[in-house]
Formats: structure tokens, sequence, C-alpha cells
């Protein structure tokens, strides 16, 4: 029996047929990539923006004229991972463009190319290089930025979480990047990030190294029409139904943020039998499985919290959108020692982007870690869909 492929993606790269929307932004991005601009481009974590990307990259319109790179540097914490991150991308992406390439890449890296390995079939050099392997990262960011400029067809290179380079403990990245980029001709960045206040910081203030060298673009959801007449459309393509009133209230319940209402469907989908309809019982058992797969990293995530910061986030969970959070009523309401232990825990909770903060108003980063904590307080499932 045929496997029916599930629609709703929430891992790589998604099928330009399971694709949603996003025809303005996407239309957007390729102009001003052509047209010889960097972009900024800016949302909340699980927004899109990496699917945005690499849809855009694989449209003819880029795919033909220019070579592409996309790195995630979220895990990189100094200057010599974000070096190896990069050139193992860009190489990566360089060997199925063909042995030219691949030579011209190793021959240009000096730096490392004699520690490169290579395959015993292809004779190719592989790029196994430990950490250590890179001890002059800002000569070896260099000559990746001599490869690029040497690429014989324009390059386009996106860097998700870029906000991350700030973060480095050596004070010159943003300085460094900044340079080496103003020196390259052939290459436009997309610099793709999900803390905007780190961000808007980086390019729009006059003392810092980025000022004004990016266009900016805001990811917004997805329109809940489009998004609905989406969900519904790709459940009846596969012989399955869902009324536009359930679609309606699982965006509603995650505002539109794409990652929650894609897994949310993804598991609906999967739960629903073909000729059949997804139910609200189809969804809430949906999410009930979802939290129960993630129970046991919530469980330590919240083990490792002290008491007031365990308590604020319980606090804000149990609100949604919590505001005027060291206010005496909301302390008092939720139980809390102190507006002053209110106002040193949100610190740590948003250093630790375990709560987001937007226009004054908190929220559990993590929509599902806030379902999963209402739940255990003994607010049932169905108060999402009220």
């Amino acid at each position: 029996m045929k496997n029916i492929e599930n629609p709703f993606a929430v891992i790589g790269r998604i099928k330009p047929e399971y694709f949603c929307d996003r025809k303005t932004e996407s239309e957007r991005l390729i102009k001003l990539l052509r047209n010889g601009n960097n972009v900024l481009l800016k949302s909340d974590r699980r927004m899109g923006k990496t699917g945005l990307v690499q849809f855009c990259f694989d449209k003819a319109e880029l795919l033909d004229h220019y070579y592409t790179f996309f790195i995630d540097i979220l895990h990189t914490s100094c200057l010599q991972e974000l070096v190896h991150e990069l050139g193992r991308a860009v190489y990566e992406q360089t060997v199925p463009r063909g042995k030219k390439m691949t030579q011209s890449f190793v021959r240009i890296l000096k730096s490392i190319s004699g520690k490169m390995g290579f395959d015993g079939n292809t004779g190719l050099p592989t790029f196994s290089l430990g950490l250590g392997d890179i001890e002059q990262p800002e000569y070896t960011l260099k000559e990746i930025f001599q490869y690029l400029q040497n690429a014989d067809k324009p390059c386009i290179v996106a860097i998700d979480e870029f906000q991350q380079i700030g973060k480095y403990p050596e004070k010159n990245v943003e300085a460094l990047l900044r340079g080496q980029i103003q020196q390259v001709n052939n290459c436009n960045f997309v610099f793709a990030g999900s803390e905007k206040h780190l961000l808007g910081m980086m390019f729009e203030s006059g003392s810092r190294p980025f000022y004004k060298s990016a266009d900016n673009m805001d990811l917004l959801p997805i329109v809940r029409d489009v998004y609905v007449d989406f969900i519904c459309q790709m459940f009846e393509k596969q012989g399955k139904k869902i009324e536009k009133p359930i679609a309606e209230v699982v965006y509603d319940a995650f505002e539109g943020h794409t990652y929650y209402v894609q897994k949310t469907m993804n598991e609906a989908f999967s739960n629903t039998d073909k000729g059949t309809d997804c139910s609200i019982e189809t969804i809430i058992l949906s999410i009930q499985n979802i939290l129960e797969d993630n129970g046991t990293y919530y469980r330590e995530t919240l083990s490792n919290l002290p008491a007031s910061q365990k308590s604020l986030l319980y606090a804000i969970a149990i609100d949604g959108w919590a505001s005027q959070i060291t206010s005496a009523a909301f302390v008092k309401r939720h139980k809390l020692l102190s507006p002053s232990s209110v106002q040193a825990a949100i610190k740590k909770l948003l250093g630790e982007e375990l709560v987001v903060e937007h226009n004054k108003r908190y929220r559990v980063n993590d929509r599902f870690l806030g379902i999963w904590i209402r739940r255990m307080m003994g607010i049932p499932l169905s108060s999402l869909f009220q």
C-alpha cells in the first residue's frame, strides 16, 4: 500500500507544492537580491525564515543565476566556530557543483587545506576538520570570502540567527565580518534572525559596523484565511477532510505561528484516516501526543530553574500573554514573592529565551511548553479553543 505523504512539513526543505503562500515575501526577497541588495530578515523564531530562504533559493530566478549558500549559526559561540560552520557549509554546497569548484575551494583555503582529508573513491577532499584545525580564524574567514569573490557566478549567502555574533566573546567580529563583506562585490547576503532587539541595535545604531547595510524585511504570520484554505486543501487532496472552523481554531490558538500550526496539523493529518474528518477531538489528541513526546525535555528544563523563575514562568503560561507583571495585582494573583523578585526573574527568563517580550507583554517562547505547563496546572487543552 502506497504511503500518503504528509503535506505539513516541519523539518527539511519544503516541496513547492506544500509551501503555503509567502508569495509577496518571496517575490520581495528575490527582487532585492537580484538587484544587488543585502537583506535583514527578521521574525519570531520558527515563523518560517529558513523555509522562505530555501524556497527562494530553489526558484529559477536565483537557482539558474547564482550560487547559494545557507548557514545556521544559532549554536555557535565564538569566531572560530563561525568560521568552521561557514567553511563547512560553503564546502558541502560546493562539492555537488563539480570538481573544478572543489579544487578551487581547497586551493584558496591555504590555511586549512593541508589538514583536510580525502575521499578514497573520488579523490576529492572531505571537510572533516575539527575546531582546533582552524588556528587562524580571521585569516581563514578572509580566504572563504576570497573564494566567494572568485566564483564564476554571483553568490548569495544566508546566515541564519545572525544576531548570535553579537554574543561572541571576541569584540571585533561585527567589524571583521563587515570589513570582509565590503570587499566582496560578487556576493550578497541575507542576515536572518529572531532576536529583533539585538538585530535592531546591530543594523540601526550609527556606531555599529552593520549600520544601514541591509534592506529590512519583517516576516509576519501567514494571513489567516490563506493559511486556513491551505490546510483544508492539503487534507482534501489526500482524500481526507477538515472543516474550516477546525482549521481556524488551530490557527487562532497559535496566533498563526507557522511552526506550531504546522506541527499540530502534521500530527492531526497522520491521526486522520483517509475518507474521514479531522475533528476537534483529533486536534486535542494530536497536541497531547506532541506534549507527551516533549515531556521529558520540559521536565528537565523546569528542574534547572530556580523557584522564583519557575513560578514566574508558570504565571506567564497561565495568562498566555502577561502584562504589568511587576504590578501588585499580578504578583498577588499568582502568589509570587514580590515585584523585585519578578523583575530579577524576568531578566533571567528573557536571557535564556524561555520567555519573549512584545510591547511590554510576555509569553512563554515555546508555545507547546506553555500549553504543557497550563495542562500540568490543571487547565484543560480544550481551553485553547475557547
